[in-house]
């Protein structure tokens, strides 16, 4: 069928047209506003593929070096755009390796739409070539999936993993699809779904609990927000600064919340969590109310449940149920969307402000900056330290450029020095702490916004795992500017093997290529900096390219990242790394 006739159809939602399986999916993505796919073809899913050729006005298909680098391209997408990610995969090994990226996903709530192909259906558990049982795979990882096996069952089942997956507490869907499904007709309309049976996205506002919440933040006299990705997610940022310019409370985000309130804001006191701040991780343990926006109580931020804030009442503004009460105890909830429960609770909150208490987190700044930040930014000599890369980053980009990084001892000096101007411009893996992330999720977010500058922070280790995207980068001619921070370790590991194991650096120390020369292959620029000396010009040079470059910078071997929560301890127990010194 040609472009002639398929080309969108004109179809009304409502009008039917005879078309195959393929085409059916393909127009349902496009009635959905889907407009980049990312993936990789195979047997299974070449019906489809062969169908996209008569798409490519409406579809732009990003082939990717692997099906991983797909999927996390995809959440880079979703994350800076805020729409669903899409990606295409075939069956077995290729779905398969979509699996971290769904768990990832699934942890971090983004939303996706993935699309695997699968085998024929009369071959549907005899273990045939490439046949794995995705549906039962994905199952613990995903909000919902979905086995197609006849082309009629395309169009609805689309129509439900967009609502799914963007609804409420968005997340991940599956659907696969079958060789036979994609190959065979059907009659095809379209009626985007809006509504399941016994699925409730986002639970009513109750008025009794927000005026139970109100009232309990108008009797704080030392209010501590922990904002997180939920705020993100429910594209409350004006609502957020509203609430905390009325209220006066001192606010603190998670990893994930991070870009959700500007930096510089007054109220603003860093990032909570095992290398957050001093000040709002000391002062949880000394607010007298807890107030939780979107977030989800991660162990990384509470330490030891048992001595998380027990001082304070704590109120919990969610849209999950099964969050309230799951990890910490609550004395309100707050059950909604929290767009719509932060606008709700501004008429009955009072306005306030608490200079004494904001006071108390410039003291712990103080402690902080004495501690860590001075040696770690602006050290006297030696080699160069990871934090001050970021606050040379800083000089360039000045807040406005989107920052994905990969996992490890940079994300979390990304994640402690960058600084953030605007909503959607702090890309990163969470929950699951995926290596490998951060390249793949910078070529999407590249996808998504075209217009922005995009820069991927990772470590040697991380890059390793997915730098054959290189090779899309190059392909498509994406601007992405990418810092590699080399110090020839696993550096997360290996300073926990530092502090926690008796130096016993077992299997952290690892060899990398000449990453610009294996990026000069692909005909992509870039450089290897040495010494502090050459730094500021490099980053200057990398930021104002005008394609894609990379930045090589060698940093110090066994530089840790400081304050740190030990695992199982106090948030207020911290090690500031300067202990053995005094």
């Amino acid at each position: 069928m040609g472009t002639q006739t398929i080309e969108e159809k004109k179809v009304a939602q409502t009008e039917t047209v005879n078309v195959t399986g393929s085409d059916a999916l393909l127009l349902s993505l496009i009635t959905e506003g889907a407009s980049t796919i990312f993936g990789y073809p195979g047997g299974a899913i070449m019906p489809l593929y062969d169908k996209l050729m008569d798409y490519k006005d409406k579809l732009k298909h990003i082939l990717t070096r692997h099906e991983q680098g797909a999927i996390h391209a995809a959440q880079g997408f979703a994350r800076v755009t805020g729409k669903p990610g899409v990606c295409f995969a075939t069956s077995g090994p290729g779905a398969t390796n979509l699996i971290t990226g769904i768990a990832d996903a699934y942890m971090d709530s983004t939303p996706l739409v993935c699309i695997t192909g699968q085998v024929f259906s009369a071959l549907l558990g005899t273990d045939g070539f490439q046949e794995t049982d995705v549906v039962g795979v994905t199952m613990p990882v995903t909000k919902w999936n979905y086995q197609v096996t006849k082309a009629e069952e395309i169009p609805e089942a689309i129509a439900k993993a967009f609502y799914i997956a963007c609804s409420g507490r968005p997340g991940p869907v599956v659907i696969d699809v079958t060789k036979d499904a994609m190959m065979n007709k059907c009659d095809y309309s379209y009626k985007r779904c809006k509504y399941i049976r016994s699925y409730i996205p986002e639970p009513r506002v109750n008025n009794v609990q927000i005026e139970a919440a109100a009232k309990l933040i108008n009797e704080a006299k030392k209010p501590l927000a922990v904002v997180g990705q939920g705020v993100i997610l429910g594209n409350a940022e004006k609502e957020l600064l509203d609430f905390v310019n009325k209220s006066g409370v001192a606010v603190a985000t998670t990893l994930l919340g991070l870009s959700a309130i500007p930096n510089n804001h007054a109220q603003y006191t860093g990032t909570v969590g095992m290398h957050g701040n001093a000040g709002p991780n000391i002062k949880t343990n000394d607010c007298d109310l807890l107030i939780a926006i979107g977030m989800r109580f991660d162990d990384r931020v509470t330490g030891v449940v048992a001595k998380y804030a027990p001082q304070a009442k704590k109120i919990h503004f969610e849209i999950d149920k099964a969050e309230i009460n799951k990890i910490i105890q609550v004395d309100a909830p707050v059950l909604g969307n929290v767009g719509e429960t932060l606008a709700q609770i501004l008429d009955y909150i009072q306005p306030k402000q608490y200079p004494e208490w904001l006071a108390e987190f410039k003291a712990c700044d103080k402690v902080e900056y004495d501690r860590v930040i001075k040696e770690e930014l602006h050290p006297a000599d030696g080699k160069i330290n990871m934090g001050e890369v970021i606050e040379v980053l800083n000089d360039s980009a000045k807040g406005d450029a989107i920052i994905c990084t990969d996992v490890g001892q940079h994300q979390m000096f990304a994640m402690r020095y960058c600084n953030f101007n605007s909503t959607r411009t702090w890309v990163t893996s969470g929950g699951l702490g995926t290596m490998g992330f951060g390249l793949p999720a910078a070529m999407g977010a590249q996808f998504g916004c075209p217009d922005k500058k995009v820069v991927s922070i990772s470590g040697d280790g991380g890059f390793q795992m997915t730098m054959q995207e290189l090779g899309t980068i190059a392909y498509n001619k994406l601007p992405v500017k990418m810092i590699v921070l080399n110090n020839n370790f696993l550096g997360m590991v290996r300073q926990w093997q530092e502090l926690f194991f008796e130096e016993r650096y077992s299997n952290t120390p690892i060899s990398s290529p000449d990453f610009v020369a294996l990026a000069a292959s692909y005909k992509i620029e870039g450089e290897t900096v040495l010494d502090r000396s050459t730094l500021k010009d490099a980053i200057e040079r990398m930021y104002n390219s005008e394609g894609a470059y990379i930045l090589e910078i060698k940093v110090t071997a066994k530089g840790n990242v400081f304050p740190m929560v030990p695992a199982g301890a106090s948030v207020s127990d911290i090690l500031y790394g300067d202990e053995n010194k005094k």
